[in-house]
């Protein structure tokens, strides 16, 4: 009997899960192209881009600038400074939803490989340590919110920059880091470019 009565518990559970995917797909239809859109970021799937599209909406023109969606969403660092000193980073209070959704997609986003968000989030957790790999996720998660802006403020889809975007970008950077890296290590460097 107690067995019966949890099978017919889980039909009752799953019906009402696919009568809910199915209202959601019908209020979705005329945003189809901006959840597919959205689908194009490393990390965002399906259910992440519907949460966003119903958070949001498509219109960006609410929000003047990613930042000011970033901002709302609660996914900017907080400042709080007073005479000079800076007492706390923490964020603001913003959409719940969106929060959680985004810093899901940026968790999944960090473990790749050879992508522009998994490359940023390793080099937010050198910056940060090991300890505080919270805040590279919420790092990545803000990035996340701003790609979303520019895709649908612009209606084009995700251009991957790739992992090795930051050693393109910052090579006399890197160079300059790996050289301090091993003189602490007592070696002396000297650079020569390769022929």
């Amino acid at each position: 009997m107690m067995l019966s009565m949890h099978v017919r518990h889980v039909d009752q559970l799953t019906e009402s899960i696919d009568r809910l995917d199915r209202e959601v797909l019908r209020e979705i239809d005329p945003v189809v192209e901006q959840v597919r859109l959205l689908c194009t970021i490393t990390g965002i799937g399906q259910r992440t881009a519907e949460v966003v599209i119903a958070e949001i909406g498509v219109d960006m023109t609410r929000f003047p600038t990613a930042n000011h969606l970033a901002s709302w969403a609660g996914l900017c660092p907080g400042n709080h400074e007073s005479a000079g000193k800076r007492r706390s980073g923490k964020a603001r209070k913003g959409d719940a939803a969106l929060r959680v959704a985004l810093c899901e997609a940026a968790r999944s986003a960090a473990k790749t490989r050879d992508t522009y968000l998994g490359a940023q989030f390793r080099r937010f957790s050198r910056r940060t340590g090991k300890k505080n790999e919270g805040n590279a996720i919420f790092a990545v998660a803000h990035t996340m919110v701003v790609i979303n802006w520019h895709l649908l403020a612009n209606n084009v889809a995700y251009d991957e920059l790739g992992g090795d975007y930051f050693d393109r970008r910052d090579a006399s950077v890197e160079i300059r880091r790996h050289v301090a890296a091993l003189q602490r290590l007592g070696q002396n460097v000297t650079i020569n470019p390769a022929a």
